[in-house]
């Protein structure tokens, strides 16, 4: 079964090894939602067989938090009417002029357009794609829209952030849950992994007006509201520390002055992603 998080909600985990994200399910009255669509045909079809065994209203949506591969490959699958953003529809529309064999990966990747770390993450759970065929959303919005699922409202908001601009979260404020996706992440699709402390800023803001007990990450388990505020405290201390320090060393100093301690290894890993987005906006 899937697992669940509030009354009408509930998860699939993700799962690391083929970089499957966390998928929702959002119960009402009327008929049911999914969030994002999985990372393969499989991954869609596992969702929908334990989705299946649920005594659950119909499930009519699907919603897509951003373009990345992982969120978007099984939409086809899925077979429902397909929400996203306006820029995650023109994303998705590319990349379905795109060939995905072995070779087609590895020359994005030589060129830059591709990552290895999504290269080989989807030769793990496609070790085939002949059978892979991309469809693009059906119905788009631009800022933010709400759906009526029968006693019970999402609300789908446009958040932006690094990891990717066309991101947007999915609030269910009836059971203060939110699905994050993965908008929270640092950016790692030009070059070494990065965050910009400003992005990161203007992103909080937009997630601190929702009333939340559980957010449900895509990469990660679900964090109730203390454990997702106090990584998010630490990750804006550490973006204000770093300021606009472009070398490592120069941050690490003032880490050591402010903190009056060394950074841990995690610590270390945002300092350098601050530092990282510093020398692309800066250097």
């Amino acid at each position: 079964m899937l697992k669940k998080i509030a009354d009408r909600v509930y998860y699939m985990p993700h799962y690391s090894e083929t970089d499957r994200p966390a998928l929702g399910l959002i119960c009402g009255e009327n008929f049911s939602l999914i969030v994002d669509s999985g990372n393969s045909p499989e991954h869609a079809k596992d969702f929908l067989k334990l989705a299946k065994q649920m005594d659950i209203p119909p499930i009519k949506l699907v919603v897509i938090t951003h373009w990345h591969w992982d969120h978007i490959f099984g939409i086809k699958t899925m077979d429902y009417l397909t929400i996203s953003h306006d820029d995650t529809k023109k994303k998705i529309d590319y990349m379905k002029t795109l060939k995905w064999d072995d070779a087609s990966i590895d020359k994005r990747v030589e060129t830059g357009e591709e990552i290895e770390f999504c290269r080989d993450m989807i030769k793990s759970e496609m070790p085939t794609r002949d059978h892979l065929e991309l469809k693009a959303p059906d119905v788009t919005f631009k800022d933010k829209i709400e759906i009526d699922l029968g006693g019970i409202t999402c609300v789908v908001e446009h958040v932006g952030g690094v990891h990717a601009h066309d991101s947007s979260i999915i609030y269910i404020p009836k059971e203060k849950v939110i699905f994050l996706g993965d908008c929270i992440y640092q950016d790692f699709y030009s070059g070494n992994w990065s965050y910009d402390k400003n992005e990161l800023g203007n992103l909080l803001d937009k997630i601190k007006k929702y009333e939340v007990n559980y957010y449900v990450l895509g990469h990660q388990d679900p964090k109730t509201h203390e454990e997702m505020w106090r990584f998010f405290d630490e990750l804006t201390t550490i973006g204000e520390i770093v300021g606009n320090e472009i070398t490592l060393d120069k941050a690490l100093t003032r880490f050591n002055e402010v903190q009056k301690n060394k950074p841990n290894e995690e610590q270390l890993e945002y300092i350098q992603n601050f530092v990282n987005g510093n020398q692309k906006k800066f250097g």
